[in-house]
């Protein structure tokens, strides 16, 4: 029960980070949320559910190869662990929000399903983050693997769709001081993670 508590609070950090930080995804969710009101930045925060379930199986397909490869596992973690850092430096560094808004015409689902699919964010998290991660609890329990993945998508649409609704209702909420200091806040939160890969990195190669 421990080990899937643990798996269930890193897939909930990992999520919660990944959702408020800035990126294509969020946005979208924005902007649709400024012109179209919050359902239509909601269609955009839910699209990982559509497209991630492609993503992640042929990403998770592809780890599979070289699960029981030592070295490649090593690479990889370590990979992780730079992907994390850098994430951590720029979450610490955000002095402000600045998001580039589209202008295109309604369709918020489908866009937010396109721009998921071209975007490299979810396929650097899960080859280098949450495959060796999810891995990890496969071997714990199939309950583990579960956790970490309702704890991640849980909260990666879910901080979303809270956005989408307080910016719908105000427009302040991403200069507000607080916003700023979650994301640097959860520039540790990187860097704890960041921590964790490149040990494991290191321990399998010796």
């Amino acid at each position: 029960m421990v080990l899937i508590n643990e798996f269930m609070i890193s897939g909930i950090l990992l999520g919660f980070a990944s959702g408020i930080s800035p990126g294509p995804l969020l946005a979208m969710t924005i902007s649709e949320s400024l012109k179209h009101g919050s359902h239509a930045g909601i269609k955009v925060a839910v699209s990982p559910f559509i497209t991630d379930i492609l993503i992640v199986s042929i990403i998770l397909l592809f780890l599979l190869k070289f699960e029981n490869y030592d070295p490649v596992i090593a690479l990889i973690s370590l990979a992780g662990s730079l992907y994390l850092i850098s994430l951590g430096i720029s979450s610490l560094k955000t002095k402000s929000v600045n998001l580039k808004l589209d202008t295109q015409k309604p369709d918020s689902l489908k866009k937010g399903i396109i721009a998921n699919f071209l975007s490299p964010h979810p396929y650097l998290f899960w080859i280098a983050i949450g495959g060796p991660i999810l891995f990890k609890a496969q071997e714990a329990s199939t309950f583990s693997a579960i956790f970490f993945i309702a704890g991640f998508y849980a909260l990666l649409v879910g901080s979303k769709i809270v956005i989408a609704m307080m910016v719908g209702k105000s427009r302040g909420f991403l200069k507000s001081k607080y916003y700023l200091y979650t994301i640097r806040s959860l520039g540790i939160v990187y860097m704890v993670f960041a921590f964790y890969f490149l040990k494991e990195g290191l321990e399998l190669l010796n």
